[in-house]
């Protein structure tokens, strides 16, 4: 079986508060991009095994494992093999990583015919990452929470350009939040992406940008040339460091 694990960009971020247990509250949408994606190959093995090509993925414990490992302990499922062929960034707020770990999740569960609901599936998500629940379902939403609450919307940027800037600066999760001053904004994510699309710039920010580009000041330079060439709006996605933009299709 091979599925095609896509990116997302967040369209506004921001960082309410701190929890006690260490997490942030959230208030984001995510938007599925299709158009850049890994590619996730399962096929059923006498033993397990896990391998990658394409991007370098840092770190010992890949999100696939641990996706396998949940239901393997849950349903007794059998071995498999998978090779995940990396092309979304690293550390660039796509998400990539967070919908590896959601399609190994689904893949699973057609392959050997669990009969999990979407409902079940984003709980097995949220274990191993806030972001994963999204990518089960995987159309536009308004995330809030640490990234379990999860709003549809009506939300179709299909008449727009969608421009990724890959600065290849990786920026860890823990260092982003570092950086980030938990507040309450004057307007609500959800309040402004209801206004017209011109209207958002000034208003819909991702808190994340503020250390960023005090840390990376090309990055603040990158997007004032976004909308120097005619971008409707312009943001960096997530806690960084692509930036992305939407501009009229010609």
């Amino acid at each position: 079986m091979i599925v095609y694990p896509n990116a997302k960009i967040n369209i506004g971020l921001n960082v309410l508060e701190k929890r006690s247990d260490g997490y942030h509250e959230l208030s984001s949408v995510f938007y599925p991009v299709k158009e850049l994606y890994d590619i996730l190959e399962i096929i059923p093995s006498t033993d397990f095994s896990f391998s990658s090509s394409g991007i370098s993925i840092p770190g010992e414990n890949n999100i696939c494992t641990n996706a396998f490992d949940l239901l393997k302990a849950d349903f007794g499922i059998g071995n498999v093999k998978i090779h995940l062929h990396k092309q979304i960034p690293v550390g660039a707020g796509l998400g990539g990583g967070s919908a590896d770990g959601a399609f190994t999740l689904t893949a699973l569960n057609e392959l050997f015919d669990l009969k999990l609901s979407n409902f079940q599936l984003e709980k097995y998500a949220l274990q191993l990452g806030a972001d994963c629940p999204f990518f089960i379902d995987n159309t536009s939403k308004l995330v809030e929470g640490i990234g379990e609450k999860m709003i549809n919307i009506d939300l179709d940027l299909s008449q727009f350009e969608i421009k990724l800037i890959n600065p290849e600066i990786h920026i860890s999760t823990k260092e982003a939040y570092t950086g980030v001053a938990p507040q309450n904004p004057e307007l609500s994510v959800e309040e402004i992406i209801k206004i017209p699309i011109k209207e958002w710039k000034g208003k819909l920010k991702n808190d994340f940008e503020i250390s960023a580009f005090e840390k990376y000041p090309q990055l603040a330079k990158m997007k004032e040339k976004l909308y120097a060439d005619g971008a409707i709006y312009a943001s960096m996605t997530g806690s960084g460091s692509v930036l992305y933009s939407l501009q009229n299709i010609v």
